[in-house]
C-alpha cells in the first residue's frame, strides 16, 4: 500500500501567504473605512453648516424658509378659534368727544315698526350711538396768493410783495402736504409712482415725478441739521450700540451703520465696511461703550484705541449652539456646558428685579467665572471649538463688561432692532442712485427710528421740519426736551 508524500514546508508557505493577502486584505479595509468615516464626519460638518438657521448664527429670522413643524394637537383639544380669547379683557376704542365731531351730530327717527309697521312712541332708553370717520372730498385745502406789484421811481422798476416764507419755496405744494409726501417715501417705503398714483386718485392732483424729487430734496435739506446735531452727539455718548447691513446704489456694494445711542438712533451710509468709519464718526478718543458683534471692525477699534467693547452674547450663544449641532461627540459635550454656564448667567439676569445690588453683582460674577472655565477647559481638539476656546481666551472679558458697566446690555439686540427697517426698505426699494439718495435715506431714516424711541410722531415732526426750513428758521431738534 503506497503513501502519498506530503511536503509540510510547502503547505506552511502556502498558508503563510494566505495570512499575508489577509492581512493586506483587512489593512486595506480598515483604511477604507477610517476614510469613509472621516467623510462622513467632514459632510456631517459641512451638512450642520448648510442647517444654519436664525438660532444657531448671525442669520436674520427670515432666512428660516423651511419652518419647524407643529406639534399634532391631541384628540382631547381643538383648535384655538380666531379673535379675542376667553378670559382675555375687551378692547374697546374710547368714543370721540362732543367737540370732536367736526361734521356735528345726525338724530335717526322712526315713526312705525319695521316689523309689522305699527305706530311707534319714543322708548325710554339710551339711542344707539356709532360714530364714523369719512374722507372728505376732496381733502385739501387750495389757496391763492398774490403778490401786488409795485413801482419804485428810484429803481425804475416793479417789485412785488414779499410771500410768506412756506408759499414761496414751498411753491404747488404746501408744508404738511410735502411733509405726507416725505412720510409715504420714507416711513411708508412707497415709490413715487405709488406717491403719484395716490395723489391722483385720493386727493386728485396730479404732480410729475420731477416735482416729487424736488419735494423729497427740500425735506432732506429740512432734515440736515438735525442730523448733523446728532452726529456731532455720538462721540460723547456713554454706551453706544453699533451694527450694519449691506446697501446697493447704483448696483454698487455700500453699508448702512447704524449708530444707537439711549436718545437717538442715527444712520450713516459708506462705501467702507471697515474700523475707518468708527474712527471718523467716534473719532480716536470714544470713552464709551461699545455694543457690537464680533466683527473685525469692532475688534480693530477695541485694539488700536483701547475702547471698552461689550460683544454681543446673544451671536456667542448661536455659536455655542451651532457647536451642539456637529457630529462629533466632544463639540456637542463641550458646546453644552457652555450653554449650562449661559443658562446660569441669564438666569441671573432675569432675576435682576428681586435681588439686591450687592448680591445680584456677585451671583453674576460667579456665573461669569463659571463661563470662562467651561470655554476654557477640555476644549476638542477640533477646529470650530478651537476657534471658540481661542476667541474666548482672547477677548472673554469684552464679553462681560456689562457686568461692571451700568446701563450697558449684555447683546447688541438694540442696534439689530433699529436696523430692522432699512433692511426692509433696502428690500422694497433696491436702494439708492446717488449721493442726494444716500443722504436722503440717512436722515429719513434717523428721524423715523428716532422718533420712536421718544415717542414723537414721525409725520408732525417732518410737517415742523418742513414749516422751519421754508420760513429760514432753525429746525426743531430730534434730541431736545419737550
Amino acid at each position: 500500500m503506497s503513501q502519498t508524500s506530503v511536503n509540510p514546508c510547502a503547505d506552511c508557505e502556502r498558508m503563510r501567504h494566505q495570512v499575508q493577502s489577509l492581512q493586506q486584505q483587512l489593512l486595506e479595509q480598515q483604511q477604507t473605512v477610517a476614510a469613509l468615516v472621516e467623510e462622513i464626519r467632514q459632510l456631517k460638518e459641512q451638512l450642520a453648516a448648510k442647517n444654519k438657521n436664525s438660532s444657531t448664527s448671525s442669520k436674520p429670522p427670515s432666512s428660516d424658509i423651511v419652518k419647524p413643524a407643529h406639534d399634532p394637537a391631541t384628540p382631547d383639544s381643538a383648535p384655538r378659534q380666531g379673535g379675542g380669547q376667553p378670559g382675555h379683557p375687551k378692547h374697546a376704542r374710547v368714543p370721540f368727544a362732543p367737540e370732536e365731531l367736526t361734521a356735528g351730530s345726525h338724530t335717526h327717527r322712526m315713526t312705525h315698526c319695521p316689523n309689522c309697521q305699527t305706530p311707534v312712541v319714543p322708548a325710554n332708553q339710551l339711542p344707539r350711538i356709532v360714530q364714523q370717520i369719512e374722507i372728505v372730498q376732496p381733502p385739501l385745502e387750495i389757496s391763492e396768493h398774490r403778490a401786488l406789484p409795485y413801482w419804485c421811481p428810484h429803481c425804475c422798476c416793479v417789485h412785488f410783495a414779499a410771500l410768506p416764507g412756506d408759499v414761496e419755496l414751498g411753491g404747488l405744494l404746501g408744508p404738511r402736504l410735502m411733509a405726507f409726501i416725505a412720510y409715504l417715501k420714507g416711513f411708508c417705503h412707497a415709490s413715487f409712482s405709488t406717491i403719484r398714483i395716490y395723489l391722483r386718485d385720493v386727493l386728485r392732483i396730479k404732480v410729475s415725478r420731477g416735482l416729487l424729487n424736488k419735494v423729497i430734496a427740500k425735506v432732506s435739506a429740512a432734515l440736515e441739521e438735525p442730523y448733523e446735531e446728532i452726529l456731532a452727539r455720538l462721540p460723547g455718548e456713554a454706551v453706544l450700540n453699533v451694527d450694519e447691513t449691506g446697501h446697493k446704489d447704483n448696483g454698487d456694494r455700500w453699508w448702512t451703520w447704524c449708530f444707537r445711542a439711549s436718545l437717538y438712533t442715527l444712520f450713516k451710509i459708506d462705501p467702507r465696511r471697515s474700523g475707518d468709519v468708527l474712527i471718523e464718526v467716534l473719532g480716536r478718543e470714544f470713552q464709551g461703550v461699545l455694543g457690537c458683534d464680533y466683527y473685525s471692525a469692532y475688534r480693530r477699534y477695541m485694539r488700536e484705541f483701547s475702547v471698552t467693547v461689550q460683544f454681543c452674547l446673544a451671536h456667542f450663544i448661536r455659536d455655542v449652539k451651532f457647536l451642539m449641532t456637529l457630529p462629533n461627540e466632544q463639540d456637542r459635550a463641550y458646546g453644552q456646558r457652555l450653554r449650562d454656564g449661559l443658562r446660569r448667567l441669564f438666569a441671573v439676569i432675569h432675576e435682576r428685579d428681586q435681588l439686591a445690588a450687592p448680591v445680584f453683582q456677585e451671583r453674576l460674577q460667579v456665573a461669569r467665572e463659571a463661563i470662562l472655565s467651561a470655554a476654557s477647559q477640555d476644549v476638542p481638539n477640533t477646529k470650530h471649538s478651537q476657534n471658540l476656546a481661542q476667541r474666548f481666551a482672547k477677548h472673554g472679558a469684552a464679553y462681560f463688561a456689562f457686568i461692571t458697566t451700568p446701563g450697558v446690555e449684555p447683546t447688541n439686540n438694540l442696534a439689530e432692532q433699529a436696523i430692522r427697517f432699512v433692511v426692509i426698505d433696502r428690500h422694497v426699494t433696491q436702494g439708492t442712485r446717488g449721493e442726494v439718495g444716500r443722504r436722503w435715506c440717512e436722515r429719513i431714516w434717523t428721524v423715523i427710528a428716532t422718533c420712536a424711541q421718544r415717542g414723537r410722531s414721525v409725520f408732525e415732526y417732518l410737517c415742523a421740519a418742513v414749516k422751519a426750513y421754508c420760513n429760514d428758521q432753525p429746525a426743531p431738534s430730534l434730541v431736545a426736551n419737550g
